[in-house]
């Protein structure tokens, strides 16, 4: 609509997500367990914001993890990245991703924000379960 590409107009961006889950926390902390939204919308699924904040984290986290067809949502269609064993177990942080199928997107360096998933396995690992 604006033309050109932005992170800010739609793509999956780490800070933005980052700063809503940490928002979350601290309306759970006020709020309780006995304050819960819809999750996601038209669900009829009732979640405590906690709860809301562990869905919104798998689903960031799960960007990077081998999904059922064993691809990693971050590299897209890249066959290269998805199939040559040389490359497969190695991570890029790209600067935003793709808000339907998670490819990466922009510079494939941003260690420094999107390494902010780190921050998400080690704060939620005890509520996530394991991949199997």
């Amino acid at each position: 609509m604006f033309g050109g590409n932005s992170n800010w107009r739609g793509p999956i961006w780490f800070p933005a997500n980052d700063l809503l889950i940490e928002s979350l926390q601290k309306f759970h902390h006020y709020l309780g367990d006995d304050f819960k939204v819809e999750c996601p919308t038209g669900s009829g699924q009732w979640l405590t914001l906690w709860e809301v904040t562990i869905e919104l984290s798998q689903r960031l986290i799960d960007i990077f993890l081998p999904n059922a067809a064993g691809d990693r949502p971050v590299y897209g269609g890249i066959s290269t990245f998805q199939e040559n064993p040389h490359w497969q177990p190695y991570l890029l942080f790209h600067e935003y991703f793709h808000g339907d199928n998670s490819a990466g997107i922009g510079a494939s360096h941003q260690t420094g924000w999107t390494g902010l998933v780190a921050k998400l396995i080690q704060q939620y690992s005890p509520y996530i379960p394991p991949q199997g």
